[in-house]
């Protein structure tokens, strides 16, 4: 009767220091990956760790999940969306609102429409600050809120800058599941024009515009948008508030210490 009891105690306690070790094996991985100054492969976490490949795939991969890490598309890792956020509310998500007022109040005021700023988060993007629209056809307020980074302008902007990892499920079919219009996912071209533009992509009737804020490491960490019901969206709108947000967003970016290492080093 004691050996059974013993036994089944043994049992129980198995899974239990199983479960610890991966949670070990995981903090490693990821410390690693904080610690390194380029982003490590999953096969050069496995020489440092000198964990399995196997096993390493599987622990980067919870580790992607949660957004403790991102992979780049050359396949090294870096600290994803959950760490970057921490790491900007300690450094001041306020001080991000604050120093954005005036960008956000000049482009509300030329434009009428609402204007968002908004930070990536998992899977979709968070919105800190909101000018809304003077009309009354306009958008509610989503201060607070989450919306899906797919079919968003905000949303394409840090998947174009690496922000935000693309979903594992197609974009098209993502997008096609919340909106009435046709999913653009064209990187390149939104890292050329240097702003994204969304038509009904994440709710029919809307459009938007963003470009991206930097801060001081060169780093995407915020995005600025406008946007508006389609019954105003008159020809060449888009492209005329995409050039004006860049050159909005730039400045809010030089405010943030972008370019500063540049000047310094000359």
């Amino acid at each position: 009767m004691v050996e059974r009891q013993f036994h089944q105690m043994s049992t129980r306690a198995i899974p239990a220091q199983a479960g610890t070790q991966s949670i070990d094996r995981a903090a490693q991985l990821l410390v690693h990956v904080l610690e390194t100054d380029a982003p490590p492969t999953v096969g050069e976490l496995s020489l440092r760790s000198g964990l399995p490949k196997s096993t390493t795939s599987r622990l980067v991969g919870a580790l992607e999940r949660q957004g403790l890490v991102q992979r780049e598309p050359a396949g090294g890792l870096r600290p994803g969306v959950v760490l970057t956020r921490y790491a900007r509310r300690e450094t001041g998500e306020a001080e991000l609102v604050e120093l954005a007022a005036e960008t956000l109040d000049r482009l509300a005021g030329e434009t009428g429409e609402t204007v968002n700023l908004g930070i990536p988060a998992p899977a979709s993007v968070e919105l800190l600050d909101q000018r809304d629209s003077r009309h009354y056809l306009g958008s509610t307020n989503w201060v607070g809120r989450r919306v899906p980074a797919h079919g968003s302008a905000l949303g394409k902007v840090f998947f174009a800058w690496e922000s935000l990892p693309l979903p594992i499920e197609p974009y098209e079919r993502l997008a096609a599941g919340t909106a009435a219009g046709e999913a653009d996912l064209d990187l390149d071209g939104i890292v050329e024009r240097g702003y994204a533009t969304t038509v009904e992509e994440l709710e029919p009737g809307l459009w938007a515009v963003a470009a991206p804020v930097r801060d001081s490491s060169g780093a995407v960490i915020a995005a600025v948008s406008v946007s508006g019901p389609t019954v105003r969206l008159r020809p060449r709108l888009l492209d005329e508030i995409g050039r004006r947000l860049c050159v909005e967003a730039s400045g809010l970016s030089v405010r943030l210490g972008h370019g500063e290492r540049k000047r310094g080093v000359a």
